[in-house]
């Protein structure tokens, strides 16, 4: 049974009881029966519109859908945290540093960003790891350079 249904079978029962009108009991129980007629409309407008604003909704996800294709095309791009390739070209912009773990000899990837921050803790182990980018010149010439070949 639905709401406006229920109200107006419980209005029915009221009315069949044959109750006096002239009692206080029986004008309050009118008056509620009127309010819970009014609320049951409003409530049954009101999923009315949600359903409504659902269907239209999910119209403009799926229209939102077709516009994120058209503009940014299909993502076939590799995500390097999801693959073991070597030759994958994502983040061209940044260098992509891969560094072990001393304490668990798991392969990490960081960035530029996370060099400079000096530290960060492994992921599997939990171990903190700092890193130290202070790369002295060397005398072959080369500014920053960190081959072995020893100062004088």
């Amino acid at each position: 049974m639905e709401l406006l249904e229920k109200a107006a079978y419980i209005k029915g029962m009221m009315e069949g009881m044959e109750l006096d009108e002239s009692k206080k009991e029986v004008k309050l129980i009118h008056a509620l029966l009127d309010l819970v007629e009014d609320l049951s409309e409003t409530v049954v407008g009101l999923k009315e519109e949600m359903d409504e604003i659902c269907e239209l909704t999910d119209i403009l996800d799926h229209d939102l859908g077709d516009v994120e294709e058209a503009v940014f095309g299909e993502d076939d791009e590799c995500d390097c945290d999801e693959c073991d390739c070597d030759d994958c070209d994502c983040d061209d912009d940044e260098e992509v540093y891969e560094v072990t773990c001393p304490s668990c000899n798991a392969t990490l990837y960081v960035d530029e960003e996370m060099l400079d921050e000096g530290e960060m803790v492994c992921p599997s182990c939990h171990e903190k790891l700092e890193f130290d980018l202070d790369i002295g010149d060397c005398d072959c010439g080369e500014e920053g350079c960190d081959c072995e070949e020893e100062k004088e």
